[in-house]
């Protein structure tokens, strides 16, 4: 593939449809390509075959195309509408897929959102979308439920990872991008969660307070790319804004999202989102999903009564059939579903995450590896680590594991290229110890049979030695766990609603398969009492039960030591384990990996941690390490796309798009509960305008990494910057040259200072453009980047609509929001 940033010297970074339109590729085929051309609209023939169905279409049936329902034949997806046969209205299957295809069959697992934002690479999200779109066609499916852009406001967020970035260009430009990719393979894309569903903490139940500059400002800029982008559909969120359900919201649904940006598409609700009938449907909403609590008898009643007028109804059957009609989905005019490319796929996956990989720190020439003995630590260095959980977990066709990734590399590295490995810290639990247990249970392989229950009614004994704190880790099958008990404690509660659903990710499965769950608690020597109870169900189960002790523990602590002091050099794999349905509580990691990560440092200074982290980590133990990659969820490929980058195959590529704080108690929603989760139910958006790394400048803290931070493994220079007002934009210009030896990737970032001319609480500087450049030794570019009217604007809430800030404004040139290497200025004129 060709860098679209090497064809181009003029580059339009504004998270808007022309973002798209500068670096699009790809060749679409015939029913994408009309996609293209007629975003939401009706014209000739497709109107009048949308009216005529409109016409033929009972009342039932139309209600039926306006809820899920049950899958007659289900491809394991997350929805289903049912289509009209006799009308030739085909049926919907609705899968979830924020990075990859979510079925029961395989699929191209791909890196989550947030590592293919970090290459700062539009064309790259648009490729990352084929992939998906394709997948999805070749699946069953008809309509994705993603990409999702809502912004990284917190680093608790618990699918922080699933989204882009705490910035609105970046989100925009992202989503725009995969969009295109989506659709252009036939797929219809749904853009979510509309809007400010930014935590997980109470998310079906929080009412966001914003204010209406900051919602334009900074949440909504990514789906009103969206749109532009042709989106075919969007999610209404789960929470409430300004005191309305968001799936309720005529603001939101109506006034913003079809009247200010033309939106015609259909907008679903997220899953049981949906709070009424008549107030949902008039503010807006299409769907309901996945069934049809309010938007199936209960519409029908509503409109018979005349509470709801018929053409709402034929409103929102309107807009889902316009967009099928756009898809060729009723005309018979889609392509046929292709076959899936694996290959392909994993070619597309390996390219993102080494693209994304994000060097944090890099202290006297640790990396890249060049060849020596390595120790691999970390439980997480031994088995794939793909994605998260929940519904963004995919079951790839294969993944392997970073340390035989590693080792294979190390093979082509030369002589004394050894490679070792130790746990650091058990995940999984040892076996209870031998008579610690009554004859009658197997802690290793208890089988329970199909339709039979078992029970265990007897005792744990703890012995001295054991004796302090126990982490306790049952393994099953199936998708009821047994009921445990400890001195009448219940250890493993079953949670509620969608709990068991939003798992899935590395530390919540076995490596044979077996799903699993921890606690941790203090237990005395002596006995104590413990009963299980499990049930056979329909297949029968498996389970087996196990424990980590202080023991142990030391044990597997004393092992890493002496493994890393052996080394020429240890790359120690640290995790943290996100899922939708819940937040964070800290962002240290989780377990007893920074007391890990001490001991091996200590032992071996040349250590690279490697993390697998959903999003911001603090690092109390950073100064003793070598370096940091950060990898996020890198997907299938994750493991030979990190030993590249280790062994320097190519240059750590990607950029923070989240700023890191140094700890719980320096960030944008540190310390105040009413930004965080909430107090009494309502969650308020009180630093305006200031998100992300806005908030550090304008209260002058200084983050452990910046916003757009990475390093490199070679050197760059920038200079020559100049500034140009002309044709309603700001031209933006300067050289960048590769002064190493070494290839490498550049990513320089435009920043704009505030208007004089607008009396508005502005940000002390704002993204305003980037380009990511791959620069042979020597090799040196001279780039534009152009800043559209809208990235120099904010929301006048007197006209309700967009000021351009005009006058004399501040211009940097730098590597991050704080390392700024030119400053310029330029005068911004109607």
């Amino acid at each position: 593939m060709s860098d679209p940033l090497t064809r181009r010297t003029v580059l339009r970074l504004t998270g808007t449809a022309a973002v798209a339109a500068a670096v699009g590729t790809a060749t679409a085929p015939a029913a994408a390509a009309r996609v293209r051309e007629a975003p939401g609209t009706r014209p000739g023939a497709a109107g009048a075959r949308v009216d005529g169905l409109l016409a033929r279409l009972t009342l039932d049936e139309k209600i039926s195309l306006l809820h899920g329902a049950t899958d007659p034949a289900p491809l394991g997806q997350a929805g289903y509408v049912p289509g009209v046969p006799r009308l030739g209205i085909p049926a919907l299957r609705l899968a979830d897929g924020p990075a990859g295809v979510r079925v029961t069959r395989h699929a191209t697992a791909l890196p989550a959102p947030v590592l293919l934002a970090s290459a700062f690479d539009p064309d790259l999200a648009r490729r990352y979308g084929e992939v998906i779109g394709r997948e999805g066609r070749a699946l069953g499916q008809d309509v994705l439920l993603s990409p999702m852009v809502n912004l990284i406001r917190t680093p608790y967020a618990g699918r922080n990872f699933e989204t882009f970035s705490e910035d609105p260009l970046l989100s925009a430009d992202m989503v725009a991008a995969e969009i295109r990719g989506i659709q252009d393979e036939g797929l219809v894309a749904t853009v979510k969660h509309f809007a400010l569903n930014n935590q997980e903490k109470d998310r079906t139940s929080v009412d966001v307070r914003v204010d209406e500059r900051t919602l334009h400002e900074v949440e909504l800029r990514g789906f009103e790319a969206a749109v532009d982008a042709g989106t075919g559909a969007v999610m209404g969120a789960y929470n409430k804004v300004n005191g309305t359900w968001a799936c309720e919201n005529r603001t939101l649904l109506t006034d913003v999202l079809r009247d200010r940006w033309g939106f015609d598409g259909w907008v679903m609700t997220d899953w049981s989102a949906a709070h009424s009938t008549v107030a949902a449907i008039a503010a807006g909403l299409d769907m309901e999903m996945p069934d049809g609590t309010y938007f199936g008898a209960a519409l029908k009643t509503a409109v018979e009564s005349g509470e709801v007028p018929r053409d709402h109804v034929d409103r929102a059957v309107g807009r889902l059939l316009a967009v099928m009609d756009r898809f060729g989905l009723l005309d018979g005019t889609a392509p046929p579903r292709p076959d899936r490319d694996p290959a392909a796929g994993a070619a597309v996956a390996l390219e993102v995450a080494r693209a994304g990989a994000t060097l944090l720190r890099n202290e006297h020439g640790t990396l890249p590896l060049t060849g020596g003995s390595v120790a691999v630590v970390g439980p997480t260095g031994a088995l794939p680590f793909v994605s998260g959980g929940g519904s963004a977990h995919v079951v790839p066709d294969r993944a392997d594991s970073p340390l035989d990734a590693i080792r294979a590399r190390a093979g082509r590295a030369g002589r004394g290229a050894r490679v070792s490995h130790a746990l650091g810290e058990d995940l999984y639990g040892r076996a209870l110890p031998a008579g610690s247990v009554g004859p009658s249970f197997d802690p290793e392989g208890q089988r329970v049979e199909a339709g039979r229950t078992w029970a265990y009614d007897g005792t744990l004994t703890v012995d001295d030695t054991e004796a302090g704190e126990w982490t306790i880790v049952v393994h099953y099958s199936g998708t009821t766990r047994p009921t445990v008990r400890l001195d009448g404690t219940e250890l493993f509660p079953v949670a509620s609603g969608w709990g068991e659903y939003f798992q899935g990710g590395f530390v919540t499965t076995a490596p044979d398969g077996l799903a699993l769950r921890r606690r941790t608690l203090r237990l005395a020597a002596g006995a104590h009492r413990l009963t299980i109870t499990a049930a056979g169900g329909d297949t029968g189960q498996t389970f087996r039960l196990r424990r980590s002790t202080e023991a142990t523990r030391r044990e597997d602590l004393d092992e890493a030591v002496r493994t890393a002091r052996a080394a020429d050099s240890v790359v120690l794999f640290a995790y943290e384990d996100a899922s939708e349905g819940q937040d964070r509580t800290t962002i240290a990691l989780p377990g007893h990996q920074e007391r890990l990560i001490e001991a091996v440092t200590a032992a071996n200074p040349r250590t690279t941690v490697v993390l697998n982290t959903s999003s911001a980590t603090s690092m109390p133990w950073l100064d003793r390490t070598g370096a940091v990659l950060q990898m996020y969820y890198p997907g299938q490929q994750g493991a030979a796309a990190t030993a590249a980058v280790l062994y320097g195959d190519c240059d750590p590529g990607g950029r923070l798009t989240q700023t890191f704080p140094a700890d719980d108690g320096h960030h944008p929603v540190a310390g105040d509960p009413r930004r965080h989760p909430g107090v009494d139910g309502t969650e308020e958006y009180s630093e305006g305008v200031h998100t992300g790394y806005r908030w550090y400048d304008a209260q002058g803290v200084r983050p452990l990494f910046p916003f757009g931070h990475g390093l490199s493994y070679t050197t760059f220079h920038c200079g020559g910057l100049r500034t140009r007002w002309a044709d309603g934009g700001l031209d933006v210009s300067f050289d960048v040259r590769n002064t190493g030896t070494r290839a490498g990737v550049a990513v320089p970032q435009v920043y704009v200072g505030p208007s004089p001319d607008l009396d508005l609480d502005q940000p002390v500087r704002t993204l305003a453009g980037y380009r990511r450049l791959d620069l042979r030794p020597g090799e040196a570019r001279w780039v534009t980047v152009r800043v559209a009217a809208r990235t120099l604007s904010s929301w006048d809430t007197a006209r309700h609509d967009w000021a351009l800030g005009t006058g004399r404004r501040d211009v940097w040139l730098g590597t991050s929001a704080r390392d700024l290497l030119l400053r310029g200025s330029a005068e911004v004129r109607e």
